[in-house]
């Protein structure tokens, strides 16, 4: 999978501009649309994000039509509208905290395509999966909240090496949104939502605090 990622020219290959230029756009151009192929395609970029025992604990859901956008809108907080409405396409991601279960078949394959031994695969069964299997929910959610936080900030990325632009919001009514998006609440649990689509403003330059007020040496 990396490989052809690697291989790929993007609309901007430019890392200093996709990092140093990223800002958080809240109007996007509403007349430009985003075809599902390279949706599909920027999912997939971003889940090369390493992840906790490479467990993946995320999913997502993609808000790309009106009808959709309606839906979540009515759990949506009003200062999150302009990013809702006018984005061709925003994507939730979700944390899975069932993610852990399919871990041993997952594994299994790797073993069975012979890349890796047998006792390295017991010892992956051995070591920190029983953390996962024995866990407490708040262990699990915690954990897929860290693992989907860190694909998230990788999405954003990946949409400016798209030729995009993008805001990361959590402005809904969490308790209401895992239902609405029409997923099992006992498995997931909100992490944020990322519009994306091209630039319909000048978004605000903002500043920030001095390094040295961010910074302890331990």
């Amino acid at each position: 999978m990396r490989e052809k990622f690697l291989e790929k020219t993007y609309a901007n290959n430019d890392f200093k501009d996709i990092v140093f230029n990223r800002r958080s756009m809240r109007q996007f151009d509403p007349t430009y649309a985003i075809n599902r192929e390279e949706i599909m395609a920027m999912l997939e970029e971003a889940t090369i994000t390493p992840s906790a025992c490479n467990l993946q604990s995320w999913h997502f859901v993609v808000v790309d039509n009106e009808e959709s956008k309606a839906k979540v809108k009515a759990v949506t907080m009003p200062f999150n509208y302009p990013q809702l409405e006018t984005a061709p396409v925003t994507v939730f991601i979700v944390g899975d905290t069932h993610s852990h279960k399919v871990y041993r078949e997952v594994w299994t394959k790797v073993y069975q395509e012979g890349r890796i031994t047998k006792k390295k695969l017991e010892s992956i069964f051995s070591s920190f999966l029983p953390l996962y299997e024995n866990g407490s929910q708040a262990f699990l959610e915690k954990d897929a909240t860290l693992d989907s936080a860190m694909l998230a900030m990788q999405l954003l990325l990946i949409a400016r090496a798209h030729g995009y632009e993008a805001n990361a919001w959590a402005g809904y009514q969490a308790k209401d949104l895992i239902g609405t998006l029409g997923l099992d609440t006992e498995r997931f649990v909100p992490i944020m939502a990322i519009s994306i689509g091209k630039a319909g403003e000048e978004p605000l330059e903002s500043t920030r605090y001095s390094i040295e007020s961010k910074v302890n040496f331990l």
